[in-house]
This record gives C-alpha cells, sequence and structure tokens, in this order.
C-alpha cells in the first residue's frame, strides 16, 4: 500500500503511463470530455474535490513544464486564475472553445468536482533531467 502522495489507484496509474510532451486535462465538473482520453472522474459532489486541490496534488507528483487556460477565467474565476498563474511555470491563454478543441488531443482527463467556471487546464508534462 502507498503511504503517501495519489492514493487513487486509476489516477496513480495513468499517471505514470504519461511521458515528455503528453498533455493532462484537470476539468470542473462541466467541462466537456472529449471521447478519445483516458478519465478518471473524481467528482464526488459540487464543489469535491475542488481543482485547487486536485492542482495540488498532481503538481506535487508530475514535473509540468507548462500549461495552457482559457482567456475566461480571468474574469470569470479570478481564484482559479490566480492560482494558476502562481503555480505553473508557462502558462498560455486561449478561448474556452479552443481549449475544449486542444482537450481532444490530452492524453489524460482528470474530472474535478469543481462547481466554479473555467476552472480548466491542459497541463503539458516535462522531464525531470
Amino acid at each position: 500500500m502507498k503511504r503517501s502522495g495519489i492514493l487513487n489507484r486509476h489516477l496513480a496509474g495513468a499517471l505514470a503511463e504519461l511521458g515528455h510532451g503528453d498533455t493532462l486535462l484537470v476539468c470542473d465538473a462541466g467541462m466537456p470530455i472529449p471521447a478519445g482520453p483516458k478519465v478518471v472522474d473524481l467528482a464526488f459532489v459540487a464543489g469535491v474535490p475542488s481543482f485547487a486541490d486536485v492542482l495540488d496534488g498532481l503538481l506535487a507528483e508530475l514535473v509540468v513544464e507548462g500549461g495552457t487556460v482559457a482567456t475566461e477565467v480571468r474574469t470569470a474565476n479570478r481564484d482559479a486564475a490566480a492560482l494558476l498563474e502562481r503555480s505553473l511555470p508557462a502558462l498560455g491563454f486561449v478561448p474556452h472553445d479552443e481549449l475544449k478543441a486542444l482537450s481532444a488531443d490530452a492524453r489524460l482527463v482528470v474530472r474535478t468536482g469543481e462547481a466554479r467556471p473555467y476552472a480548466n487546464v491542459l497541463l503539458r508534462c516535462g522531464v525531470f533531467f
């Protein structure tokens, strides 16, 4: 049994399969999920688990070289925007519809229970060396 880190076996296994350059969508409960990627749905009830908690846990486990978010997050969800701007080394902004289109190429989608708008980020995996 794992002692620490991500305990969800489905999520831990899916993260171990990611490589340099792969993308991972961390999304709120309302984001449309594309048909292609593997999905780990953590949503329990509205707000649980939160986008912030899931993002923090993922960033503690992964090497991330950047991320892409919807431009709309800056006005519609200032808390998520601030979290993303201080947590990610390179952050790009695109319209929400473009983020949805880019998400179709993600290797993995992690759905949270977040119930505030535009709490979504497409993370790009880096390499530890």
